[in-house]
Order: structure tokens, then C-alpha cells, then sequence
């Protein structure tokens, strides 16, 4: 069973939670009780639509009790799983993590293992391609600092822009050194991207929020963020657990299911070059066709 949890705020986390699955056999030896669910913060799409398989397909037969709370922004999840309203979050890619806790030192969180990527794009409803993008044209991003970094990396991959090389892995729209077409680069949080479309000429939106918004089926897709050598290390999606329960048995083992070929076919046939599966090894598996 689906927990969605959509009025979660991050002043105040209250869970309405609902245990699904069965317990582990180990577990139950253990004499383990409501204890032993593991309670897992997601964005709902895809991470929640995978965990959500995970819960009807593989979750009872490996003993594993799963309750999926979804939360629909980037800045609760960390927040709850340090509160101790969660066990553990699948939602943020290590850039995200890393910034994270720059601002919160207090915060000992483990990034447990990849399991995806969300390939950013840069979207249209009016533009048909790059060439057709107008002198002066507005181009929304998001607005975190690590996917604003990637999506400036979209732009001037595509020669839209050039980045002062010193800005790092920090860039923002102040970073910009040359604009031939003195395009607008307009940060906005990631999840007004898909709305912001009809507002702009273009916009680089989150695979999650992307998919939410059937964007890559409905509007123009003019270009997908460049795959260097670190795409996994950098952007991989995975599952975060607090550092005393990075060992513990119940998110070893949903480490283990994430990585399960069933999983990834999933992935696979779900997200077609959008969301791209990861294995336990690290390396992305490419959507079928590819």
C-alpha cells in the first residue's frame, strides 16, 4: 500500500503513516514489532512509483515492511530523517546531499547506494529546437544550487552560454560570461518549472517533476544535460540513511531489492530516456533500444 503524505511541512513533520507488507522473518524472531518498518520519505515520481513496486512485488517474499511517505519538495525529506520521522529518504542525488549538509554540519546522514538518474532536459512548448530560440530569450532553471549548476552545464554545453571555469561546481546565472544571444536565465524551485513552461521560452526541469508534467510526451524536448565521467558519482539518485543506521538490516536490504533485476527492468521499461536505472555496481543500465 501507497502512504502519500502531501501537507508535510518542514517546520513541523506530521506523518500520516500506514504499515504495508509483511515483517521478515528474521525479524519476527527477533521478536520485532512495529519497530520494524522502515519508513522511507520519496518524491513521488519515479522514486515513490519504485518503492511502490518494490511494496508489491518483491517487498513480502524478502521480509521486508515498507511505509512510503511521499514528499513532494527538496528540502523536507533531510529535515524529517534527521527529526527521526523517517528511517531513511530516496529523493537527492550526493550534490544535493553534500549541499545539504554544508548548512546543516549537525546533520550525519550516509548516502547509501545509487539507484538512478533523472536526466534533466531542457524543455519547450513554443521552441522547436535550439536554432529557433529568439535573441533574448527567458530560460527558467531550478533554483537549488546543485541542479543550478547542472543546468547551466545544459546551456553552455549546447553553446547557449560560457561559465567563468572558476565557479566550480558553484556556478550560477552571475557566473555567466558570455551570452551571445543575451539569453534570461531566470532560478526558480524546481517544482514551478513544469508550470513556468507557458511563461517562458524554454526551461530545464528536474526528470521527477518532468515526468510528473508528462513533459518529455508533451512538450519539446531541445536538448538532455551532457553524461561526462562522473554523471553516476555526480547525480545518481540513492538512498540516504542516517550514519548509525547506514548498517542496519532493514535498509541493507532495501538496498539490495532497489538493485534487483526485476527493479531495473522496471526502470527500464517506465522511464525510457528519461530515468535511467543504476546497478549495485554503479553503472548505468541503458533503457531498451539504446
Amino acid at each position: 500500500m501507497r502512504t502519500t503524505s502531501a501537507a508535510i511541512g518542514a517546520a513541523a513533520v506530521t506523518l500520516a503513516l500506514a504499515a504495508c507488507g509483511a515483517p521478515s522473518e528474521q525479524q519476527a524472531a527477533s521478536g520485532g514489532g512495529d519497530g520494524d518498518v522502515l519508513r522511507v520519505g520519496v518524491n513521488p515520481v519515479p522514486h515513490g512509483d519504485i518503492l511502490e513496486f518494490i511494496d508489491e512485488n518483491l517487498a513480502e517474499e524478502a521480509g521486508l515492511e515498507l511505509e512510503i511517505v511521499e514528499i513532494s519538495d527538496y528540502n523536507t525529506p533531510n529535515s524529517a530523517l534527521v527529526e527521526g520521522e523517517l528511517d531513511a529518504n530516496y529523493f537527492q542525488h550526493r550534490s544535493f546531499l553534500n549541499e545539504w549538509v554544508s548548512n546543516a554540519p549537525d546533520a550525519e546522514l550516509t548516502y547509501v547506494t545509487d539507484v538512478h538518474i533523472e536526466r534533466l532536459g531542457l524543455y519547450s512548448d513554443t521552441v522547436e529546437s535550439l536554432e529557433d530560440l529568439p535573441e533574448g530569450a527567458e530560460i527558467a532553471v531550478p533554483n537549488d544550487p546543485a541542479n543550478l549548476n547542472r543546468a547551466l552545464r545544459i546551456l553552455e554545453t549546447e553553446g547557449l552560454v560560457e561559465i567563468d571555469p572558476e565557479a566550480g561546481e558553484s556556478a550560477t546565472e552571475k557566473d555567466i560570461t558570455g551570452n551571445p544571444q543575451d539569453i534570461t536565465v531566470t532560478p526558480l524551485e524546481a517544482a514551478q518549472l513544469p508550470r513556468s513552461i507557458a511563461d517562458v521560452d524554454a526551461a530545464v526541469v528536474n526528470g521527477n517533476y518532468a515526468i510528473e508534467a508528462e513533459l518529455p510526451t508533451e512538450s519539446n524536448v531541445l536538448a538532455w544535460e551532457p553524461e561526462g565521467d562522473d554523471y553516476v558519482e555526480a547525480y545518481a539518485n540513492g538512498l540516504v540513511a542516517l550514519d548509525e543506521n547506514a548498517e542496519d538490516e532493514r535498509v541493507l536490504l532495501l538496498a539490495e531489492l532497489l538493485h534487483d533485476e526485476r527493479v531495473l527492468e522496471f526502470v527500464r521499461d517506465s522511464w525510457q530516456g528519461v530515468v535511467l536505472a543504476v546497478d549495485a555496481d554503479g553503472n548505468v543500465v541503458e533503457a531498451s533500444g539504446e
